[in-house]
């Protein structure tokens, strides 16, 4: 559904600022029906990708094919197969649910029967359609969201562009709004192609993306990448990460030592060992560590381990460099 072919993108520079490369020469394919998540640390490309594949930026060069179409080419007929949820929200928040939705169809070309029958197709996934009535600004941000989705499959478009779209939302808002988006990924056969720094929310996803300085570093399933980490992981916490790290350096053997930050991993590690690896390492650097545990790798760790930024609570990157 989407085919990248050497994308690549330079920001001019001006009098106080040097030209800068968004995306390096980047290939990408979504298969037809797929879900996939592009994730990547602050200044990987991410909105640069975006902004092009929504038609909102011209590439310096390369080609972007959206179904049999042309991007660049023939715009209109590849822009007539995408529905697409901006960041910034895109609803009138002084009209109300319908008002916004009718308005929306209207725009599309949709009127009388048709438009109805298209609202009351696209609110049959939406958890909004006891609130038709109630102003915008009434709703949670949770809700708000499921409305500017029902804006977007009036259309009944084959491709779903989705940027950010969970930022700002509570747990439960969240959960709500990606369980929502699964269930018209399994029922409709859509493609969805959606940003994400949250990298819980790309667990069920086909496929992930991870970019980094307008490279793609890795594309494939997250079992896969999760097995680039090996069977489990030793985290450690330590007060002088400098000298544990030189301590250990010669003691992991065949394992990787990473450090990011005040944080020390020691990855590749197989069930039947890390016991005693932990063991080991606790009995013999006790005084350095303040903590210490076994996980199994997640796509956090994946995305730490590729692009050598931590994440931080929020699920944001906050910018610790791996040693």
């Amino acid at each position: 559904m989407i085919s990248i072919d050497r994308l690549h993108h330079v920001y001019p520079g001006g009098r106080q600022q040097a030209a800068r490369t968004a995306l390096h020469h980047l290939s990408l394919r979504v298969a037809e029906g797929e879900l996939a998540i592009l994730s990547g640390p602050n200044g990987s490309g991410k909105s640069t990708l975006f902004r092009i594949l929504t038609g909102l930026l011209r590439p310096s060069s390369g080609k972007v094919a959206v179904g049999d179409f042309d991007l660049f080419a023939e715009p209109a007929k590849a822009r007539a197969l995408m529905g697409v949820v901006f960041q910034s929200p895109a609803l009138d928040k002084h009209l109300t649910v319908i008002e916004n939705i009718r308005l929306q169809g209207v725009l599309y070309g949709l009127s009388g029967r048709l438009l109805e029958s298209r609202i009351d197709e696209a609110l049959a996934w939406s958890d909004v359609k006891a609130r038709l009535d109630d102003k915008v600004m009434t709703l949670s941000g949770g809700l708000a969201r499921q409305v500017e989705l029902v804006k977007c499959l009036l259309a009944r478009p084959k491709l779903l562009l989705l940027d950010e779209p969970t930022t700002g939302l509570d747990p439960s808002s969240r959960r709500a709004f990606l369980d929502q988006l699964a269930r018209l990924h399994e029922k409709m056969g859509m493609t969805v192609l959606m940003t994400s720094h949250i990298f819980a929310e790309a667990e069920t996803a086909g496929r992930v993306a991870i970019l980094k300085n307008g490279h793609l570093l890795a594309y494939d399933t997250p079992a896969s990448l999760r097995q680039m980490l090996g069977s489990e992981v030793l985290v450690i916490r330590s007060s002088n990460p400098d000298a544990l790290a030189a301590r250990l350096e010669g003691e992991a053997g065949a394992h990787k030592l990473r450090r990011y930050g005040d944080e020390l991993r020691i990855e590749a590690i197989e069930p039947s060992q890390s016991l005693a690896l932990l063991e080991s390492v606790l009995e013999q650097h006790r005084g350095l560590i303040q903590s210490i545990a076994i996980k199994q790798p997640e796509l956090e760790d994946v995305f730490l381990h590729i692009t050598g930024h931590a994440v931080g609570p929020g699920g944001g990157e906050n910018g610790e460099q791996a040693a």
